[in-house]
C-alpha cells in the first residue's frame, strides 16, 4: 500500500469514530422518545459536546425549555433558548467558576413536575469548577495542574475533584431534588462509569475524602494547605460526603450514556471493513503509560506483519497517561505516537493514528498525529533526535515539523482517545 493511500485510510477511520459521536446523531434516538414533563424543562450541561448537545436538543425537540450549559472555548454553539458559556479547560478559570455556580442555582428550587435535562461529556470536571466551602479557585488550579502532571488516571483525578467540589460527585442531582433529573452523558472514560464521565455531578459517587488523599500520597502531591486540611476533615468525618448508591435523595434520577468509545470504533471498524481491511479490536478502555503503550502496539504490529496475509488494522480507545519530565508541549496520544514510531523503527508496511475525539491533546488545539514507516528518518534528516524529544515530552513539536499532526478543529464531542495501526506488508 502506498503511502498516501494508507495515511488517507487512516483518517478515514478516525473521521468515521468522531461521525458515530456526534451529539446530533446520537442523541436523536433519545430526543425523539422524550415525552414533555407537566412543568418546565431546564436544561443545563458542561463539557466539551454540551454546546452541540444543547442545540441538538434545541432543534429536534419541539417543546419550551430554557437552561444553561458551560463548554471549553471554541465548543460554542448559537443557540436560542440555552445559554452557552465557554470557559478553560483542562485547568479551570473564573468564567467556568461562575458558570458552574450559576448552575448550581439554576436548578434549585424546581417542582416534581419539573424536568432538570442535564448534558454531560468529556471536560465536564475542569469546566463545572465550583470550589467546596473554604476552598478557592486558586486551589483548585493549583490540584489541577498537579494531577495533569503526576501520571495519574481519570479515576483518580476525579475522585479527587469530586472531593474539593460543591456540585461534582453526584451534588448537583441533590440539588435539583425534587425535580426530576435526567442526564445524558457521552463518555470519555475507561468502562463508560458514568460516575468518572465528568466527574459524575448528577451519579452516585463510590469514592470518598480518603481515597481522595490516597491519591495526592500516591503521586506526592503537594497540595495547598486548605487542600488537605479540607480532605482530611472529610476523611474524618467533619464535612458532608459525596452522596452514594442507595441514597434516596437520588431515587428521581436516571442517566444514559448515550455515546461511547466502543460505538465509534465499531464504526471505524465497519469502514475498514467496507474497503477490504482485517479489522483486529483491543478494547475501548486501554490505559497506562503512553509511551509504553505505545512501543506495546508497535511490537504487536510487527508480529502480526510476519503472517498478516492482507491488509489490518489494530483499534483501540482509551486513556493513557503522560509522566511529564520534560519541557515540551506534551500531548498524550502524541507521545504514544512518537513512543510507537521509535519502537516501529521504520518496520515496512506500518503506518499509525493516534487522536484525541475531542479535537485537543492535552492543552494544544491540535488532536493528534500519523506516523508511517519513513518518519523516524524523515526526522533524522532534519537533525532532530526522536528519542531525544520523546525524553522532552516533547510530541507536538515531533509531528508538526514533520506535517503530521492532526489538526481538526472543535470536533464538539468527546468519546476518549482513538487509535488505529494499519499494518499493509
Amino acid at each position: 500500500m502506498k503511502d498516501a493511500e494508507a495515511r488517507a485510510l487512516l483518517r478515514d477511520l478516525f473521521d468515521a469514530a468522531l461521525a458515530a459521536a456526534r451529539p446530533a446523531t446520537c442523541l436523536a434516538p433519545y430526543i425523539e422518545t422524550l415525552k414533555p414533563p407537566k412543568g418546565r424543562t431546564i436544561v443545563i450541561g458542561a463539557g466539551k459536546a454540551s454546546a452541540a448537545m444543547a442545540k441538538a436538543v434545541e432543534d429536534q425537540w419541539p417543546h419550551p425549555i430554557e437552561g444553561l450549559v458551560v463548554t471549553r472555548y471554541g465548543y460554542g454553539e448559537d443557540c436560542r433558548r440555552i445559554e452557552i458559556v465557554e470557559a478553560a479547560h483542562p485547568v479551570p478559570d473564573e468564567k467556568g467558576r461562575a458558570a458552574a455556580g450559576r448552575i448550581l442555582e439554576r436548578v434549585k428550587g424546581h417542582a416534581p413536575d419539573d424536568l432538570v435535562l442535564c448534558l454531560i461529556s468529556g471536560g465536564a470536571s475542569a469546566l463545572l469548577a465550583l470550589p467546596a466551602p473554604g476552598l478557592t479557585l486558586t486551589d483548585k488550579q493549583e490540584v489541577n495542574r498537579a494531577l495533569l502532571k503526576s501520571g495519574a488516571n481519570i479515576v483518580e483525578m476525579n475522585t479527587v475533584r469530586k472531593h474539593l467540589s460543591a456540585i461534582k460527585g453526584g451534588r448537583l442531582a441533590i440539588a435539583a431534588q425534587p425535580a426530576r433529573v435526567l442526564s445524558w452523558l457521552i463518555s470519555d472514560v475507561p468502562n463508560d462509569d458514568p460516575g468518572v464521565i465528568g466527574s459524575g455531578p448528577t451519579v452516585p459517587d463510590r469514592t470518598t475524602f480518603a481515597d481522595a488523599l490516597a491519591v495526592l500520597a500516591k503521586y506526592r502531591i503537594e497540595a495547598p494547605a486548605a487542600v488537605h486540611a479540607h480532605l482530611e476533615k472529610g476523611a474524618a468525618g467533619g464535612v458532608e460526603e459525596t452522596p452514594k448508591p442507595g441514597d434516596p435523595r437520588m431515587a428521581h434520577v436516571e442517566t444514559i450514556v448515550v455515546a461511547t468509545p466502543q460505538r465509534s470504533l465499531e464504526a471505524a471498524a465497519a469502514v475498514a471493513r467496507q474497503r477490504g481491511v482485517e479489522v483486529v479490536l483491543l478494547g475501548d478502555n486501554l490505559e497506562g503509560e503512553a509511551r509504553e503503550l505505545g512501543a506495546e502496539h508497535a511490537r504487536k504490529a510487527i508480529e502480526h506483519s510476519k503472517r498478516a496475509g492482507k491488509p489490518t488494522v489494530i483499534l483501540s480507545g482509551g486513556e493513557t497517561t503522560v509522566t511529564v519530565r520534560g519541557k515540551g508541549r506534551g500531548g498524550r496520544n502524541v507521545e504514544y505516537l512518537l513512543g510507537k514510531a521509535i519502537e516501529a523503527n521504520g518496520a515496512p508496511g506500518i503506518w499509525g493514528l493516534a487522536a484525541d475525539t475531542d479535537g485537543v491533546d492535552g492543552a494544544e488545539d491540535i488532536a493528534g498525529g500519523l506516523f508511517g514507516p519513513e518518519t523516524l528518518a524523515r526526522a533524522r534528516a532534519m537533525g532532530r533526535d526522536p528519542k531525544a524529544m520523546l525524553d522532552d515530552n516533547d510530541g507536538h513539536s515531533f509531528f508538526e515539523m514533520l506535517g503530521d499532526s492532526i489538526v481538526t478543529g472543535p470536533t464538539k464531542t468527546n468519546v476518549n482517545d482513538f487509535r488505529a495501526t494499519l499494518i499493509a506488508p
